[in-house]
């Protein structure tokens, strides 16, 4: 029987969370472990341009990996001919922007898995293996949402997540600086972990979410930013009527020099990723990426108002901004 009385938790609404069809589970890279495990592939085909995390369940299966490269378009440069009956092609929706690109790709591709990390709100397509990290849309610790037509015969245990929010309650009470290290610490207690089921303090949160206010925030400061900064920008995209973008990806020459102009002025702006250095060399399209495309914030938390601090921190007047 539950507890009735005595003192209250954190109220958080119990309403329906966005992808509520989804297999719940505790972090994106063990969303993709459950794919490998699942369908038993014996081979992946990985982009350069991705997290390293994504290795951790390929090496934890012994999984044989090769890498491929991508355009200026996020578009894979590779032959499908290739793909035997137990590979399975990787492809990343870079920054909830390339859904056009995932749904050529379904179309082309017979063992596809899209990562969806970065497009929460991209839907997922029938008969393709996709996994979601929501964590990089909202303040939580944790958490995934998997598609899959196949399940693993497991008994598999609940998260707990309630040793792992300081970070975002320190952000609240004291700023993000004081409690970054918090953060990095919470990437670190989800290195190596086994298959959980979601947990119930992340399920109640993504329940609190309004997903429609959301959205609408995150296009619309795309769109703001963009009408500003696109004759400067190397990268050229039309942002499609149902995608809702993680971030604002700004390609230009002096990238690294303007990101050390922003983070000095509290602007924090995310690389990815560090390792496709050590992975590429220099020269490279996916080393460039790395190295001088700006992420800038674009989310909800932010208004018109605090893109065009960013713009004016960029420089766009006084000449800083250079196209390459």
């Amino acid at each position: 029987m539950k507890a009735i009385g005595g003192y209250f938790e954190l109220e958080l609404s119990n309403n329906k969370e966005y992808h509520s069809n989804a297999i719940c589970l505790n972090s994106g890279r063990n969303a993709f472990e459950y794919i490998l495990r699942a369908k038993e592939y014996k081979k992946v085909y990985l982009p350069y341009y991705t997290c390293e995390v994504m290795l951790e369940p390929i090496e934890k299966l012994n999984i044989e990996i090769e890498f491929y490269s991508i355009n200026e378009k996020f578009t894979p440069i590779f032959d499908f001919t290739q793909l035997g009956k137990t590979d399975v092609f990787v492809y990343t929706n870079y920054f909830g922007i390339c859904d056009k690109q995932v749904l050529k790709l379904s179309k082309e591709v017979d063992n596809l898995i899209v990562d969806n990390s970065q497009a929460f709100y991209s839907i997922p397509l029938p008969n393709i293996d996709t996994f979601y990290s929501p964590r990089k849309f909202f303040g939580l610790a944790d958490g995934a949402y998997l598609f899959t037509d196949k399940k693993l015969n497991l008994n598999i245990k609940q998260d707990i997540s309630m040793h792992r929010v300081q970070h975002l309650l320190g952000r609240i009470e004291k700023g993000a600086e004081e409690y970054y290290k918090f953060f990095q610490e919470n990437d670190n207690k989800l290195k190596n972990q086994p298959i959980k089921r979601m947990s119930e303090l992340t399920k109640r949160m993504l329940k609190s979410i309004d997903y429609d206010d959301v959205a609408y925030k995150r296009r619309t400061n795309f769109k703001t930013i963009h009408n500003i900064l696109k004759e400067f920008n190397n990268l050229t995209f039309n942002l499609e009527n149902t995608s809702v973008p993680m971030v604002y990806p700004f390609w230009i020459s002096n990238g690294s020099e303007l990101k050390k102009v922003l983070i000095n002025n509290k602007v924090f702006t995310s690389t990815y990723w560090e390792n496709v250095k050590d992975w590429t060399s220099s020269g490279t399209l996916e080393y460039e990426f790395t190295e001088n495309v700006l992420f800038i914030p674009i989310d909800q938390r932010y208004n018109e108002k605090d893109l065009l601090l960013i713009v004016d921190l960029l420089g766009l007047e006084k000449g800083r901004i250079t196209s390459a």
